[in-house]
């Protein structure tokens, strides 16, 4: 710490980001264990972020991220999409294919950055703001595919008519992003993905992550 930083709200901070790591909450006294602090501070600590919903605390007294989290995330999306944009620019482009960014919204894929080839006769429509579940299309089923094997190498996902008749797709993972959980992706009118495609994805799932780091 220095003169110019404050120590509670460092504090304050490394709680939500020991919730955050965690799916089953944490007590008073694992946080007070991880913060090397007295639980007095830690009740103090989360008392002050459940006043601003980042913390909730259930029947049990475990500790747990609040949807306040939730309201500061999605202003998140247009500085992810801004970042974003030229990897998928070059993507649709190289491509000839429809390239998007989508992040994991709850049980759902969101698409939050889409962009369109520009020398194409014809492409398909697909626009930021659509949503669909996480097991159909290639984008949710790469995000579901790096969740079951987080260390593995990466690759990506092929799918064909699930969201849209007669269109495939690849997508490939974000990986190494610290808060985000997406994909990088691209849809075409075709039967099958040329042979290409996939690797190109994951090229460009690595510069998105790399622009975001």
């Amino acid at each position: 710490m220095t003169a110019e930083t404050s120590q509670t709200l460092d504090r304050g901070l490394r709680v939500l980001k020991l919730l955050a790591d965690t799916d089953h909450g944490l007590t008073v006294t694992e946080l007070s264990q991880k913060l090397g602090v007295n639980r007095t501070v830690v009740y103090r600590l989360l008392a002050t972020l459940e006043q601003h919903a980042l913390v909730r605390r259930d029947l049990g007294g475990r500790a747990r991220v609040g949807l306040g989290v939730l309201r500061l995330g999605r202003q998140v999306h247009p500085l992810v999409r801004e970042a974003a944009l030229p990897a998928l620019r070059s993507l649709a482009e190289d491509i000839g294919a429809t390239a998007h960014l989508t992040l994991v919204d709850g049980a759902d894929a969101l698409a939050v950055a889409v962009v369109e080839p520009s020398w194409t006769d014809y492409h398909v429509a697909y626009r930021a703001g659509f949503r669909h579940p996480l097991d159909r299309g290639a984008a949710g089923k790469a995000i579901l595919a790096a969740r079951r094997q987080p260390m593995a190498e990466p690759g990506y996902t092929l799918t064909h008519g699930e969201l849209e008749a007669g269109a495939s797709g690849a997508a490939a993972p974000l990986l190494g992003v610290t808060g985000v959980e997406g994909s990088v992706g691209v849809v075409m009118l075709a039967d099958a993905v040329p042979e290409r495609v996939g690797p190109r994805v994951v090229e460009a799932a690595r510069e998105v992550a790399e622009a975001l780091r």
